[in-house]
C-alpha cells in the first residue's frame, strides 16, 4: 500500500479482499477457482509475485489448504479462498489447522446449494458449517462482510486476529458483496493496523511449543528458525508430543477454548445503527445488512422507532451485545438467504419476553428493503 495520501477506488467485494490480505501482511496465496470466488485468486495472481509473494493454483481445494498451512508454519502469512463446495473440502484439514494452532484465513463466497447447488445465486448456506464444519470440539472465528469496504478492512481484521490468537478464522462473503462494485477509501500503509504472531523469547534449548502464555496462547517459531517444532493433528502435551493423559487432554481443550474467551472483547464485533430508543429490531450480517439497514431508515421516517444491529462476528456468537438488544425490544427480526441458521443463535440467548422472527428466501435470490420493512413493521 502506498503512503501518498488516501486512495479511492471503485473495486469488487473480492478485489478488496485481495487488497485487504496484503495491507495485513499475506504474501501467500493458494487455491483454485470456483465461482463466485475466483476473482480472489486470479488478482492474487497477478499483484502477490509484485508484492514478493507466491501464489499456487492447486489441484483441488484439498491441497490449497493443505498449502496455506505449511506455508503458515513456515512463517508466512497465507490465505485461500473458495466457496461452499471447496469448503467443504477443506473441513479435515481445517480441524488441523484448529488442533496444531496455525494461523490462516479462508475465505468462502457463499453461494446456493447443496451440492453443486446455485453457483450465481447468493446464499447464505455455509454460516453453521464455517462453525461446526470440522469435527470436534474446537475454537474458530467467523467474520461476514457486508460491503465492499468491510471486505477490505475485515479481511486486514481476519489477518490480525488470526496472528494474535493462532486460530484459522473464515471470512465469509456471498455472491452479491463478491461482486458489488463501490468507491472505497483504500488507508495509507502506516493507518493500518498490522499484528503478527509472537516469536519465541527464549532460546531454542528452552523453547516449550505448545506452552501458553497469559492468555493461553504459545509464542510461533518458523521452520527453519532453529527451533524443534514438533506438528501434529493428534492431541498433543507442551511439547507437541501425542499423548493419552486424561489430564494432559483436558488443560490442552480447555487452553485452545479460554484463549478465544478472554478475547471475546476484541473478537465479537457488530455495529448498531438506531439501537438506542428502538423498540422492534433487525439483527442481520453480511449482504442482507445493506437491505436491512435502508428498512429501518424507512421505518424511522415513518414514525417507527426501529434498529439494526448488523452481526460482523458470527462466532463466537456475539451475546453479550444481542442479549441487551432482545431485553430492550418487544420483537427482533432476523433476516437471512437461509432457512434460518443465525436465527437460532438469537433464539438461543433468548431469555426476554421479545419475539424473535425469522424471514428466509433460499431461492437464490436478493432480499429486498421493501421485504424486510413489510416484515419489519408487521412486529
Amino acid at each position: 500500500m502506498s503512503n501518498s495520501g488516501d486512495r479511492r477506488q471503485l473495486l469488487q467485494g473480492n478485489e478488496a479482499i485481495v487488497y485487504g490480505a496484503l495491507a495485513a501482511g499475506c504474501r501467500f496465496f493458494a487455491g483454485y477457482p470456483i465461482t463466485p470466488a475466483s476473482e480472489i485468486a486470479e488478482l492474487f495472481s497477478r499483484l502477490l509475485p509484485a508484492h514478493d509473494g507466491t501464489f499456487i493454483q492447486m489441484e483441488d481445494e484439498i491441497a490449497g489448504i493443505g498449502a496455506v498451512i505449511g506455508a503458515s508454519l513456515a512463517g508466512t502469512k497465507a490465505m485461500t479462498a473458495s466457496s461452499g463446495p471447496g469448503f467443504s473440502l477443506m473441513q479435515e484439514n481445517l480441524g488441523f489447522a484448529c488442533c496444531a494452532e496455525v494461523p490462516c484465513v479462508i475465505v468462502d463466497v457463499m453461494r446456493g446449494g447443496p451440492s453443486t447447488g446455485l453457483p450465481t445465486s447468493p446464499a447464505q448456506g455455509d454460516v453453521q458449517m464455517a462453525r461446526w464444519g470440522t469435527h470436534g470440539d474446537h475454537p474458530i472465528i467467523v467474520l461476514a462482510v457486508s460491503s465492499v469496504q468491510d471486505s477490505f478492512s475485515i479481511t486486514v481484521n481476519a489477518f490480525n486476529l488470526s496472528e494474535k490468537y493462532r486460530v484459522p478464522v473464515i471470512l465469509l462473503s456471498d455472491e452479491v458483496v463478491a461482486h458489488t462494485r463501490e468507491c472505497v477509501v483504500l488507508p495509507k500503509k502506516d493507518e493500518i493496523r498490522v499484528i503478527d504472531r509472537i516469536k519465541p523469547s527464549v532460546p531454542p534449548e528452552w523453547y516449550v511449543p505448545y506452552e501458553g502464555d497469559s492468555r493461553g496462547i504459545p509464542p510461533m517459531t518458523s521452520f527453519g528458525d532453529g527451533y524443534r517444532h514438533h506438528v501434529t493433528g493428534l492431541i498433543h502435551d507442551k511439547n507437541g508430543y501425542p499423548t493419552q493423559n486424561s489430564s494432559e487432554i483436558e488443560s490442552f481443550h480447555l487452553r485452545l477454548t479460554q484463549k478465544i474467551t478472554r478475547g471475546f472483547p476484541e473478537i465479537q464485533m457488530t455495529r448498531e445503527y438506531f439501537i438506542d430508543d428502538a423498540e422492534i429490531a433487525v439483527i442481520a450480517y453480511g449482504s442482507v445488512a445493506r437491505p436491512a439497514l435502508r428498512a429501518v431508515q424507512e421505518a424511522r421516517q415513518r414514525g417507527i422507532r426501529a434498529g439494526l444491529m448488523q452481526l460482523i462476528t458470527l462466532f463466537p456468537f456475539p451475546r453479550g451485545s444481542v442479549a441487551p438488544v432482545l431485553g430492550r425490544c418487544r420483537a427482533v427480526l432476523v433476516p437471512e438467504m437461509n432457512m434460518g441458521q443465525i436465527s437460532r443463535e438469537v433464539h438461543r440467548v433468548n431469555q426476554t419476553d421479545c419475539r424473535v422472527v425469522k424471514y428466509n428466501r433460499f431461492d437464490g435470490q436478493f432480499i429486498t428493503p421493501t421485504e424486510i420493512f413489510k416484515n419489519l413493521i408487521k412486529l
